[in-house]
């Protein structure tokens, strides 16, 4: 089974960098962050997601500056980032570097104050009294009827405003299953008559794979916190990834070890991960699907970004961790392996705390095994007809020729990535 959208050429086997406008700079502005624009050119950085960048409500705003997610319009520029052309010189600079960008779409709800509210007040959920109502938990946001088809029509033509006024390369769309599966389609079609655009949806929903070209890795990284606190096995883990094997051809899943909600709520990566963290970010690059690196991953930030109020990634030099994200996305643009098509092979290894698999295409090959124990050196052999090859390891660049059996020996947390693109 194929999804119903073609992907954009540019996006496929393509990584993703969120970016929190607000936590990026101590200035917390368009211009500021697009400083960073060519380092993250040189750390092999392809598409650029915006967290949300319109205005924030102030009625039942929570904190001082309140939730992105909590918007009062769908067409204007959070002044704290901006002007308008403040963005659109944002948009041009992206694309002077290579790179395409991405704005995330809050499309199942509103802040209290959004303009709709006063204009339309039917485009909203209401209780029996005629409240607005929502029906989520979140205090900051009302929810939108999309039983209403006038209110359909004008969320598209929001969207699409985006796309024709600034340029933008497509949308990572907030909480999509909470929104109808039918307006998806309706408005990528409208969208993308516009120029073919690019489509993230946050959610883990299978149905959603046939309009989405990626979608969230939620339920291996929930896995992963509960292997890491040791409540299951790494087994358990890995049935989650096999499940997303069964998903529409031409989609493909999010991998990541944190991202904006997580490094707020849950806690960094290493918080969650302890030394393990570098050992799953290996995995986000190298397993089928698409990366995604939060802001600051690279330095590396170890603090939790505030949600509501100020605050500040500490740049200071090159990042200790650009050159480890720089190997790892330089091998995905260049080994055929790691592109769509490729022949996924998973090895067997006595160890319930090893992982290790092999990409095969056009004769060129990844080899990746991850220890992911916390305490134990673990040899191991890896075995397959389709092995045999001159490898080089892509973080010290020594080369190694293996034929059809190689003898690994990792320590704790350790990981080994090789290379063959002979």
């Amino acid at each position: 089974m194929s999804k119903l959208y073609t992907t954009v050429e540019w996006a496929n086997g393509a990584n993703i960098y969120e970016v929190n406008v607000r936590q990026y700079t101590q200035e917390g502005t368009f211009k500021a962050f697009a400083a960073h624009l060519p380092r993250l050119r040189d750390m092999g950085v392809e598409i650029v997601w915006l967290m949300p960048i319109t205005p924030i409500s102030r009625e039942k705003r929570l904190g001082t500056m309140g939730s992105y997610y909590a918007c009062s319009s769908y067409t204007g520029i959070n002044p704290e980032f901006g002007t308008p052309d403040d963005f659109k010189q944002l948009v041009q600079q992206v694309h002077s570097l290579g790179m395409k960008i991405i704005i995330d779409w809050v499309a199942n709800h509103t802040g209290y104050d959004h303009e709709w509210t006063k204009l339309h007040p039917d485009w909203f959920v209401q209780d029996a009294a005629g409240n607005f109502v929502e029906i989520n938990g979140w205090n900051d946001v009302i929810d939108l009827d999309y039983k209403n088809e006038d209110m359909r029509r004008e969320m598209i033509r929001c969207m699409q405003y985006w796309v024709t006024e600034c340029g933008i390369d497509g949308f990572r769309c907030d909480m999509a299953h909470l929104v109808p599966l039918d307006f998806w389609k309706a408005a990528r079609i409208a969208c993308d008559a516009v120029t073919p655009l690019f489509w993230l949806a946050e959610c883990d929903v299978i149905d959603y794979a046939d309009v989405f070209d990626v979608n969230y890795a939620w339920d291996w990284m929930h896995k992963t916190e509960a292997y890491f606190k040791q409540k299951i096995s790494l087994q358990d883990c890995v049935k989650s990834l096999d499940t997303y094997f069964n998903y529409p051809k031409g989609s493909a899943k999010l991998l990541f070890t944190t991202n904006h909600d997580e490094n707020s709520w849950n806690g960094t990566e290493y918080e969650k991960y302890n030394g393990g963290a570098r050992a799953l970010a290996v995995l986000s690059c190298t397993w089928p699907g698409i990366p995604l690196v939060y802001s600051g991953q690279e330095i590396p930030n170890l603090v939790r970004l505030p949600f509501f109020e100020k605050g500040a990634l500490q740049w200071n030099g090159t990042p200790l961790l650009h050159g480890f994200y720089q190997v790892l996305l330089q091998e995905r643009r260049l080994n055929k392996a790691l592109q769509n098509g490729s022949n996924f092979i998973r090895l067997d290894v006595p160890h319930d705390k090893v992982l290790a698999w092999l990409q095969v295409k056009d004769n060129q090959k990844l080899l990746v095994a991850l220890n992911l124990s916390a305490t134990d050196r673990l040899r191991f052999q890896l075995k397959h007809d389709q092995l045999p090859g001159t490898y080089r390891n892509i973080f010290s660049g020594l080369e190694q020729k293996m034929d059809g059996v190689r003898e690994i020996e990792l320590q704790a947390w350790e990981y080994i990535v090789y290379s063959c693109r002979n």
